[in-house]
């Protein structure tokens, strides 16, 4: 018996294929084997075609299936992973009005800043926890009143896994989590945010109907099956955003727990057992893949855009001789605090935990008689776990205790200084794990079929690669080098 699971990402779509009894990847694939396109018209706009997704999805699809060698009838259900925020339009006919836009174009934003202002902050705030911002209802906003002929036609408006959800059952469905993260539902009444949607002039039948995170969603149909190359039938039962699958995938379900990663932009995403908010808006809050009225299962998330991006740039700067093992090695060499150099690594865009402010990338303490490029190089990781845990300390405000995260072993949680700087700087036992968006998608496709009693069976065979405990030894330097880089840090704001 075995679960497929999709991951769709703007990069790539990628597919596992999961064994169902031992829970091991059997096969995985992705397409394009290069970054996928994103069209960018105009600045700040960022557009893709959702039937690349679809073709890509079928090139996966094909490699897993046959790489795999295992039969179409042994498939037992379709998990879906997707980049959160996007928009899809379709006419009647189910067919895509416009390229969907997606997470990272940012022309909705003054849409949304005036609905934050015209309706009220508390408002906003206390029924969806969030400022309205650059998230799906917004970007709606923008083609109503920029393309009225596309907008006029629209018969529903789905996030990316809706669409692909669709594209395989013909059924036009979304859940609670998706319409959280776009900013349409109301936590407070629980049902879709009407005052948004009466702000905005939309009409409610433009909402798809409320389907479970787990449980059967509909199945593929013949001609999709034939398609694929799988089996008419096939339920799919498990769809969600990247960020809260990604938290599924390293079993993080309960409140306290903390799932990040740390690629080109950075996350921290926890589960809040409570219905809070940030009341300056720099996190995000959206329903967890387990939220119920009666047991509140919130993801707070803290996006940190200057990350990896930063220890490449250094890299490509200054340390082009060296691989990143050998910049960490280098860098090992340097003392905690890096003799009073500090980096704040926000270079990569307004940052939303600054309350969108873009202040730069700055390095300051820079003494040119002891300073080396080694320096440099502990700095940033420093810096970009400096800018973690002063996210983290709104989390915490809002009553996240963090004591452990979990993370794919992979990226900036490669480096020994990063982790040990996190573990130190947060207290928390840091856990690394084998696993990926797919695969989890696909675990949570087993979820949603009823094959396991819960998330923990699900995950029992989760592999744990490594654990970092935090060095007490070192508690009061990794303080005292946060100290200071917060005190610059606020000057400069």
């Amino acid at each position: 018996m075995y679960l497929l699971g999709y991951d769709i990402g703007s990069s790539s779509v990628k597919a596992s294929l999961v064994n169902a009894e031992n829970g091991q990847c059997v096969a995985s694939a992705f397409y394009p084997k290069v970054e996928a396109e994103i069209m960018a018209i105009q600045a700040g706009w960022a557009e893709q075609d959702p039937e690349m997704w679809w073709n890509n999805l079928k090139l996966a699809t094909a490699d897993v299936m046959a790489t795999s060698h295992v039969r179409a009838e042994e498939v037992k259900a379709i998990g879906i992973s997707y980049q959160m925020h996007g928009l899809v339009c379709v006419d009647k006919n189910l067919k895509v009005l416009r390229p969907a836009i997606i997470w990272c174009d940012s022309r909705a934003v003054s849409y949304g800043q005036k609905a934050f202002e015209t309706i009220g902050e508390s408002v906003c705030l206390s029924h969806l926890l969030n400022s309205p911002g650059n998230f799906t209802a917004s970007k709606l906003a923008w083609v109503k009143e920029n393309e009225p002929e596309v907008y006029n036609q629209i018969y529903k408006i789905m996030l990316p896994g809706d669409y692909i959800a669709m594209r395989m059952t013909g059924e036009v469905r979304t859940t609670v989590s998706g319409l959280s993260e776009g900013m349409f539902w109301d936590f407070k009444s629980e049902s879709v945010a009407s005052f948004l949607m009466d702000y905005y002039g939309f009409d409610l039948s433009l909402i798809p109907d409320i389907c479970p995170t787990f449980a059967e969603q509909g199945c593929l149909t013949t001609r999709v099956a034939q398609e694929l190359g799988l089996q008419a039938g096939l339920p799919v039962t498990y769809r969600a955003g990247d960020q809260p699958n990604n938290a599924l995938s390293l079993n993080v379900f309960e409140p306290g727990e903390i799932a990040s990663t740390a690629g080109t932009s950075g996350v921290v995403y926890g589960v809040n057992g409570s219905v809070n908010y940030d009341p300056r808006s720099r996190v995000n809050t959206f329903a967890h893949v387990n939220h119920t009225k009666e047991s509140p299962r919130l993801g707070v998330l803290l996006c940190i855009n200057g990350t990896g991006i930063l220890n490449s740039w250094v890299r490509r700067t200054m340390g082009t001789d060296l691989s990143y093992s050998e910049m960490n090695d280098a860098a090992s060499l340097v003392s905690i605090g890096c003799q009073g150099l500090s980096i704040v690594p926000f270079g990569n865009g307004a940052e939303r935990v600054l309350e969108n402010k873009e202040p730069g990338c700055a390095i300051q303490g820079l003494n040119f008689n002891f300073h080396t490029r080694a320096h440099i190089m502990r700095a940033a990781q420093e810096g970009i776990v400096f800018s973690f845990k002063y996210g983290m300390e709104v989390m915490e405000q809002m009553g996240i205790h963090i004591t452990n995260i979990h993370a794919g072993n992979a990226n900036m949680f490669l480096s020994p200084i990063f982790r040990n700087t996190l573990a130190c700087i947060t207290g928390a036992t840091i856990e690394l794990y084998d696993t990926d968006g797919s695969v989890g998608a696909a675990k949570g496709a087993g979820m949603g079929l009823g094959l396991y009693k819960d998330h923990n069976e699900a995950f029992a065979t989760l592999k744990k690669l490594q654990v970092i405990e935090p060095d007490v030894r070192h508690k009061e330097q990794y303080q005292a080098a946060y100290a200071l880089w917060k005190e610059r840090l606020e000057k400069i704001l």
